[in-house]
């Protein structure tokens, strides 16, 4: 590992204006993905900012629901009893990730920003377009590699299947964010221009011809919290997890769902997908088809249909297009309770 600057900030105003002074600084939260990428030299940073000592930790309730400090641990949010009570999913989702070891470790905030583990970002003796410019350190950095996407024609068993680009199929890791998309959360941020507030749905980006670029956060900009609008889905939520082994291990796919149910009218419904796209993909096509019918299998296999109109396989993660259906389905069910 290379050498670097450490500093500590105690208040947001001032990790901001630490990060902005020069180039190559980077925020510490947990630590989880930010030094590994180090280990790797993915990224050389001249300087980290220490941002544990602020006071970001809360989980609150508001007038329009749930507020969750972005210094809150992984584990804090999933075993919060307002977390339990009004949005299950969200604590479905984040004990499905990781162990619970870096569960105690990684942040919300953290968790948000963590990278993809597709192999060739980590090998730079391979191509990869999403590694970006040359980090600059204090060895004048390690040079990206040949520029061109591996995973296109190579291994790429747990790549993306929606929203793909000629420069990148990797996709987001996170099992906390599916479960953020579907709840319609909104990030606050802060940052040298100001205050702003994201919705999660704009906060990923897709790859398209910039893949380096993994979020809209501008230069400097911090994450403050993220807020969750009070819903009814409560009774009627599933976070499903397929992946190789039964703990520690990314998402083939994964269906996060939350319904509000009459008897067994679905009056409301949010679907989010992992493991099949650059960002947390949303089911929009299929929650509309989903409101106002009844809870049965039929229409669980053709909001599943509809939800795959546009995906792609590779090659080796072709079998996705047939796994992706059948969870939508799975998770349907029992969250339902039909299974």
């Amino acid at each position: 590992m290379n050498p670097f600057q450490f500093t500590r900030a105690t208040t947001p105003k001032a990790a901001i204006s630490a990060i902005t002074k020069e180039s190559g600084t980077y925020f510490l939260a947990g630590g989880t993905n930010l030094i590994d990428l180090m280990k790797r030299e993915v990224i050389i940073p001249e300087r980290l900012v220490d941002i544990n000592k602020l006071p970001l930790a809360t989980i609150e309730k508001t007038a329009s629901g749930l507020r969750i400090g972005a210094m809150a641990k992984n584990s804090a949010v999933a075993d919060h009893e307002l977390v339990k009570k009004h949005f299950p999913l969200l604590s479905m989702a984040l004990n499905a990730g990781a162990s619970a070891q870096l569960r105690n470790m990684a942040t919300v905030g953290g968790n948000m920003m963590q990278r993809t583990r597709c192999s060739y970002f980590y090998d730079h003796s391979m191509p990869c377009n999403k590694r970006g410019p040359v980090q600059a350190g204090p060895d004048k950095g390690k040079p990206n590699g040949p520029a061109g996407c591996g995973a296109i024609g190579g291994f790429n068993r747990m790549h993306a299947i929606f929203g793909a680009s000629s420069k990148c199929i990797a996709v987001h890791p996170s099992d906390m964010c599916i479960a953020l998309a579907a709840l319609d959360a909104t990030v606050n941020v802060s940052g040298p221009k100001g205050d702003r507030r994201i919705p999660f749905s704009e906060l990923h980006r897709l790859p398209g011809e910039m893949p380096q670029k993994d979020n809209t956060l501008l230069p400097g900009e911090l994450i403050i919290s993220v807020d969750l609008p009070t819903n009814r889905f409560a009774d009627y939520s599933h976070y499903l997890k397929i992946r190789d082994r039964a703990s520690y291990a990314f998402a083939l796919v994964s269906v996060g769902v939350g319904l509000d149910m009459k008897d067994k009218t679905i009056q409301d419904v949010r679907l989010a997908m992992g493991g099949v796209a650059h960002k947390p993909w949303r089911l929009f096509e299929a929650e509309q088809f989903l409101k106002g019918k009844e809870a049965t299998e039929a229409n669980f296999k053709q909001a599943a249909t509809l939800s795959m109109k546009n995906a792609k396989g590779y090659g080796e993660n072709d079998f996705k297009l047939t796994l992706a259906p059948n969870s939508i389905i799975d998770a349907l069910k029992t969250a339902t309770k039909t299974a």
